[in-house]
């Protein structure tokens, strides 16, 4: 089961933290009960044998809780429910892996005025990291940088990288704003970063994070690849525990595929003028920054410029975003890429948490890609259209 409790004092989160060193808890918002403080929603999975425990726990300190998922497996079976009944890819059903590589080469040679793919390293089980380069050809051109699938189980972020892409190349020529912005900037798209990890959560465990790295001296798997860069690395909402969901790996970029993605950055750091990282669930817009309590330098601009792409996004489906330092916003997590981004000098630097708010968490259904897509392409090109208007 899935519940979701919301702590009212220190005494109570003090009981989650118990519960958790009790039993295996896997902690779905926030990443880890090290995050978890007084008034904040906290959404945690148990195996179906230690429920009734937890339900008595919970009761017998007067703690109100909900069950948000009664039946993990159902929901997970729930999951695909999409109409889009095709054997290969699809934009309105969670691909595998390998239908998503194959996808990256027929986008990229059925578009060659539009669209070429590269290969930016290697994942640590040997699979080639494919980035897509979108955008008309043309000299001196600022881009911007976007990722998806940083996280295993947040199956929505690469949805969105493919339909980002999708709607790219077939609205390029029709929308003017699309129009506009491809002939004058271009897109570095990663579809899937932790491919290692994505692969699994379709072959071993749907709820895994993390890399699927090895870590010395420890038979835990796996880094988290979002407090893995050199921002604040491993200090405040993170662990060095390998066995930790926050594992901050042994030391910044020890990750194959997080190195891989900072390498390309600072290779391109001249032309690179935004960066995107796509994530689930809750609904937030962030920017820097979530390592430290402190503003950054363009607080007022960053903020200003959230407000309003989180406007535009609710303007389809009315879907309602919080917008906000990620620290002060949601809690402290060191080492991340928006952060790291943001200090090698990309000034518009924001993360986002796709749908929904818990009722279905990292089990967002496929009926609901196309609607979570759309909305969040009002956003990516409000967002797009403010750099462009603002290079420097």
């Amino acid at each position: 089961k899935v519940f979701r409790v919301i702590p009212q004092n220190e005494e109570q989160v003090e009981i989650i933290s118990a519960i958790a060193s009790r039993m295996q808890v896997d902690f779905w918002q926030p990443d880890s009960v090290i995050q978890v403080k007084p008034k904040m929603k906290v959404d945690f999975q148990v195996e179906a044998d230690k429920t009734s425990e937890v339900e008595s726990l919970l009761a017998q300190n007067k703690m109100e809780y909900r069950v948000l998922i009664d039946n993990l497996r159902t929901a997970m079976e729930a999951q695909f429910d999409s109409k889009a009944r095709t054997a290969g890819h699809s934009y309105e059903k969670y691909n595998e892996w390998e239908t998503i590589a194959a996808w990256t080469a027929d986008i990229a040679a059925e578009n060659p005025d539009l669209v070429s793919r590269s290969v930016i390293g290697e994942t640590y089980e040997g699979r080639q990291m494919y980035l897509l380069k979108v955008g008309k050809s043309g000299t001196n051109k600022a881009a911007i940088f976007m990722d998806c699938g940083f996280h295993a189980r947040e199956w929505i972020s690469p949805a969105f990288c493919q339909w980002f892409v999708k709607e790219a190349v077939e609205t390029y020529g029709k929308d003017s704003a699309m129009t506009n912005i491809l002939d004058n900037l271009d897109f570095y798209i990663l579809p899937v970063l932790n491919i290692d990890g994505y692969v699994y959560t379709w072959t071993r465990n749907r709820m895994w994070r993390k890399t699927r790295s090895r870590n010395a001296g420890s038979f835990c798997i796996g880094t988290d690849p979002n407090r893995n860069f050199n921002a604040g690395w491993c200090t405040l909402g993170a662990s060095d525990n390998p066995c930790d969901d926050i594992y901050c790996g042994s030391e910044p970029e020890s990750e194959k595929e997080t190195k891989a993605l900072a390498d390309f950055i600072r290779e391109h750091l001249s032309s690179i003028k935004a960066y995107f990282t796509i994530h689930s669930y809750s609904q937030l817009l962030l920017f820097p920054y979530s390592y430290t309590y402190a503003y950054p330098s363009n607080f007022l601009e960053l903020n200003s410029i959230a407000a309003a792409a989180s406007k535009e996004l609710a303007s389809l489906y009315n879907t309602q975003y919080v917008y906000g330092p990620g620290a002060e916003t949601i809690y402290l997590a060191a080492g991340g890429s928006d952060d790291w981004a943001f200090d090698q000098g990309i000034k518009y630097s924001f993360t986002f948490e796709l749908r929904d708010t818990g009722r279905y968490g990292f089990l967002l259904p496929e009926s609901q890609i196309k609607a979570t897509c759309e909305e969040t392409m009002l956003a990516v090109k409000y967002l797009a259209n403010y750099v462009l208007e603002h290079l420097y």
